[in-house]
């Protein structure tokens, strides 16, 4: 039986409902051995639920709209009402919880990048729901360098979790302080995925920031002779700001880069960037191409995760 397809703009139509959606993605899930592949599957949802259940989203869990695992990953949609708790404190109790599956694991660390965004989507119980611009702009996200980059760059023994939220739903949820994630944990990127036609500005949240991701920005240091100087340390956040959770806490320090990756953090392990000349301008980082791992936070600092 033939489906009708519907013509743009030759006619009005009911807006699908909006879906917050939420996906992650396992780091590194294709350089496992195949016999690995069906347990870790089948792990990573568990994972998912039971942070789900400790950050007291019973509901959410029971009540996902098109829910699928992808192989490396799951991706699922849900009621937007929900999307403050997902940010806070889900997403930081989904790091703790992947901390401690990792920190007693025979078996392969499982690290994750995330994505969460929201738009009109078709959920009507028919077989195509949860298809749209929204979704496929979802996976693009959780796709993106940036986000790559931050999880490559982090010490595996701390960081499990990186997160990529939409502009659309960072202005509506969290600069509109609907969620405990204070706009001072999140970092401004350009996320743009090799080889696919899409740019868009999203913000990073990592939980638990480490090694390489921190190190610049809280450890004073003497500068070299003929080095340019790194800036003054920006003052921490004001009182009254989000500063409870899980993950890890630090105040920062605005850095100059020259050329390679701007990152922070105590160095664990050996940390390799190749990359084109970047340039630091107040307090925004701009890239002429590659990946913005620091950005604009817009206001004077603070305490970040």
């Amino acid at each position: 039986m033939s489906v009708p397809m519907p013509v743009p703009y030759a006619e009005s139509r009911p807006l699908p409902p909006y879906r917050a959606l939420f996906a992650v993605d396992a780091k590194d899930f294709t350089g496992l051995p195949a016999a690995q592949h069906g347990p870790v599957s089948q792990l990573i949802p568990q994972l998912v639920d039971q942070a789900l259940e400790r950050a007291g989203l019973h509901e959410l869990r029971d009540a996902q709209r098109f829910p699928a695992n992808t192989g490396d990953g799951v991706v699922f949609g849900f009621d937007p009402v929900h999307l403050p708790f997902v940010l806070w404190p889900f997403l930081g109790v989904l790091d703790d919880v992947l901390g401690s599956y990792n920190r007693q694991a025979v078996g392969p660390r499982i690290r994750l990048r995330a994505s969460v965004h929201v738009g009109p989507l078709p959920d009507g119980g028919e077989p195509g729901d949860g298809n749209g611009t929204a979704r496929n702009d979802m996976h693009r996200l959780l796709d993106s360098r940036p986000v790559k980059a931050i999880l490559a760059a982090a010490s595996e023994e701390v960081t499990h979790l990186a997160a990529i939220v939409s502009e659309r739903v960072y202005e509506d949820v969290v600069l509109g302080a609907y969620t405990g994630l204070h706009p001072d944990r999140c970092v401004e990127v350009s996320a743009t995925v090799e080889g696919k036609n899409f740019s868009q500005r999203a913000w990073l949240y990592v939980p638990s920031p480490s090694g390489n991701l921190v190190r610049a920005g809280i450890q004073p240091r003497e500068e070299p002779v003929g080095a340019v100087p790194t800036m003054p340390a920006v003052p921490t956040a004001p009182a009254g700001a989000p500063d409870e959770g899980s993950g890890t806490e630090y105040t920062g320090n605005s850095q100059h880069v020259g050329e390679g990756a701007a990152v922070m953090g105590n160095v664990g392990r050996d940390f390799t960037y190749t990359a084109p000349a970047t340039t630091y301008r107040g307090t925004n980082q701009h890239w002429g191409s590659g990946d913005n791992v620091a950005g604009d936070k817009r206001t004077g600092g603070g305490d970040h995760r």
